[in-house]
C-alpha cells in the first residue's frame, strides 16, 4: 500500500501541481490520465524515487517494491568485461553477485528460466530470437526486453508509461491478461483507449490543484467527467445570477441608513462566498501543414532481391519493391517480418544484399518509432529547432513551436524533461523545417493523443510528396494510403487500396488479427 500525502511540483514561479493526495492500496488497477504535460510521468518518476518532489511526502512499507517501466530509457547492450581482478571494486563486485545467487536460491528461483521464456515468448520473441545480441534489436524490441524484465522482478507495485506504444497488437492482449492476474497494484499510464478500459477499474486525472478520481474505466469516466463540467458550468451560471441579484440589492439599500446593516450583511455574505471554479476544457491542438514538395524523378524507390540477415537469422530475401511519385503506401507485415527494418534500409541505415535504386532528387524525412534515440535530450526545445534551421527555411521558430503547443518558457525546456508525447510533436515540427519530398514515418501515432492523431492525418493526407508510412493504428492508416505492402520473409506482395481493403482481402477485423492469423 503506497501514500502521497500534499505532493506539490513548482519550476521556479511555475506550478505542475501542489497538494495532491492519493491512496493506492494491494491489487488496484489504476489508468492516470490528464492532459499534455499536466505531469503524470512526473508523478511517475517521484512515485519511483528517480526524482524528489518539491513538497510533501510519498510513504509505503520497509518491503514494499515499485518497478517502473518509462516511455523510454537508456538501454545497455551488452554486459561489460572488467579485467581489474586485484582491485577493491571488483572483489565488492563479486561479493555482490555471490548474495544475490543465495538470495536467488532462498526464494526458490530455479523456475527462473521457464518464467524468463513463458514472458519472453508473450511480448513476441521467437525462440531463436532469444540467443540474439541486444544490439541486433530495435528500440522498440529493446523496451519489450526491459518490460520483461519489470515483469519478472515481481513487484509490489508497477508503474507503467504507456507500455503498449512498442507492443503488436498481440502482444498488447498478452499483456493485457498477464497484467489482469498481477499479484500486486498497477498504475498506468496510456493513450489506448481500448487497454485503459479493458485493465483498470480506477481512474484518477491530474491537474494543477486538484486530483479527480473515479471509481470506474476510462471511457466511463470520460462520461462523468463531461457530466460534472455540465454541473460545474450551471452552478457557476447560478452563482453568477445569485451575485449579481445580490449586488444590485447592495447597491439599492447601502445609501439608505435603516437598509445599511443588511447592505453590510449582504456585502459579507458575497465576501465568504467560495467561488465556483469550471474546469477548462482541452481543446488545444497541434496545427500545421507541411511545406510543398520539391519534384523528385518518377522513381523513387527501386529494389530487386533485396534481402536482409542477422547472423543466421533471416528476416527477408528476395524483395521486389517499386514506388512511383506521390504514391502513398503503408508497410504491413506480421510480427517480426522486418518492416521497420525495410524502412531502415531505405534510409541508408542498414546494410542489406541484393540491388536498391533511389530516384533522382529524392530527399527523405524520417519520423523515427523511438523518439529518443533521434533526438538530442541535452538541448533544449527550442535548440532543437535551431540546430536544423537553414537560411532559405525563413521561419518563425518560436511561432512554429506555438502551433506544437510548445508556449512560453516550454521552449526553453530541456528534451531529457520532455514527455513522450511532447517529444513526439517536437520530431514532427522539426520534419517541417525542410520541403521534403518522401516522408518515411514509422508509428508515428505512438505518442500522440486523439486530436493530435487526427491533425497529422489530415495533414499526411493532403501532403503532395510521397508516403511510406509503418502503423499499427487502423483508424489512423483508413482512407491514407493508395497502396499496402506486405512485408514477408520470401519478399513483398502489394495490395491495391487502403488498409480496410487489405484486411477484407485478409479475412480480418483488424491489424491485430491478421499479424495473429497463421496466413
Amino acid at each position: 500500500m503506497l501514500t502521497v500525502t500534499q505532493l506539490g511540483v513548482h519550476f521556479g514561479e511555475r506550478t505542475l501541481f501542489e497538494g495532491l493526495n492519493l491512496f493506492i492500496g494491494k491489487r488496484e488497477r489504476i489508468g492516470l490520465v490528464g492532459r499534455n504535460g499536466a505531469g503524470k510521468s512526473t508523478l511517475m518518476y517521484i512515485l519511483a524515487g528517480i526524482n524528489k518532489p518539491s513538497e510533501g511526502t510519498v510513504s509505503y512499507p520497509n518491503d514494499y517494491k515499485i518497478g517502473y517501466l518509462p516511455q523510454e530509457m537508456a538501454h545497455t547492450d551488452e554486459i561489460s568485461t572488467r579485467l581489474d581482478y586485484e582491485s577493491s571494486e571488483y572483489s565488492r563486485l563479486i561479493d555482490e553477485l555471490t548474495d544475490a545467487n543465495t538470495r536467488l536460491d532462498i526464494i526458490g528461483a530455479g523456475n527462473l528460466e521457464e518464467n524468463i521464456h513463458r514472458i519472453l515468448q508473450g511480448l513476441g520473441f521467437k525462440d531463436e530470437d532469444l540467443q540474439r545480441k541486444m544490439s541486433e534489436f530495435s528500440g522498440g524490441w529493446k523496451m519489450r526486453v526491459e518490460l520483461a524484465k519489470l515483469l519478472l522482478t515481481n513487484p509490489n507495485l508497477l508503474l507503467l508509461d504507456e507500455p503498449t506504444n512498442h507492443l503488436d497488437i498481440e502482444s498488447i492482449e498478452w499483456l493485457e491478461g498477464f497484467l489482469k492476474n498481477y499479484a500486486g497494484a498497477i498504475l498506468l499510464i496510456s493513450h489506448d483507449r481500448m487497454f485503459l478500459d479493458t485493465l483498470t477499474e480506477r481512474t484518477i486525472e491530474i491537474s494543477p490543484y486538484k486530483l479527480y478520481d473515479f471509481k470506474a474505466p476510462y471511457s466511463k469516466y470520460q462520461v462523468w467527467r463531461e457530466e460534472e463540467r455540465d454541473r460545474q458550468l450551471q452552478a457557476s451560471k447560478n452563482q453568477k445570477k445569485y451575485i449579481e441579484e445580490t449586488q444590485v440589492l447592495i447597491n439599492k439599500f447601502r445609501a439608505k441608513k435603516n437598509k445599511a446593516a443588511f447592505a453590510q450583511s449582504l456585502i459579507k455574505k458575497l465576501d465568504k462566498l467560495e467561488r465556483v471554479e469550471v474546469d477548462s476544457a482541452d481543446n488545444a491542438k497541434i496545427k500545421f501543414r507541411f511545406p510543398p514538395a520539391p519534384r523528385s524523378g518518377k522513381v523513387v524507390f527501386e529494389a530487386k532481391g533485396l534481402g536482409k540477415s542477422f547472423g543466421n537469422l533471416d528476416v527477408f530475401k528476395g524483395l521486389d519493391f517499386i514506388m512511383a511519385r506521390q504514391e502513398k503506401v503503408a508497410f504491413v507485415g506480421k510480427n517480426g517480418a522486418g518492416k521497420t527494418t525495410l524502412t531502415r534500409i531505405l534510409l541508408g541505415l542498414e546494410s542489406f544484399e541484393g540491388n536498391l535504386m533511389k530516384g533522382h532528387n529524392v530527399d527523405i524525412g524520417y519520423y523515427a518509432q523511438n523518439q529518443a534515440e533521434e533526438l538530442n535530450p541535452k538541448i533544449t526545445v527550442l535548440e532543437t529547432l535551431e540546430s536544423e534551421v537553414t537560411l532559405e527555411s525563413k521561419v518563425n521558430l518560436r511561432s512554429m513551436l506555438g502551433s506544437f503547443l510548445f508556449s512560453g518558457e516550454d521552449v526553453d525546456k530541456k528534451v531529457s524533461v520532455l514527455s513522450g508525447g511532447e517529444k513526439a510533436r517536437l520530431a514532427l515540427c522539426k520534419l517541417l523545417l525542410h520541403p521534403y519530398n518522401v516522408l518515411i514515418l514509422d508509428e508515428p501515432t505512438n505518442h500522440l493523443d486523439l486530436k493530435s492523431k487526427s491533425v497529422l492525418k489530415d495533414a499526411l493526407a493532403s501532403f503532395d510528396g510521397s508516403l511510406i508510412v509503418v502503423s499499427h493504428d487502423r483508424d489512423f492508416l483508413s482512407g491514407l494510403t493508395e497502396f499496402v505492402n506486405e512485408v514477408t520473409p520470401n519478399g513483398l506482395k502489394q495490395y491495391i487500396g487502403d488498409i480496410k481493403n487489405f484486411l477484407h482481402i485478409k479475412h480480418a477485423e483488424s491489424i491485430g488479427a491478421y499479424e495473429a492469423s497463421k496466413t
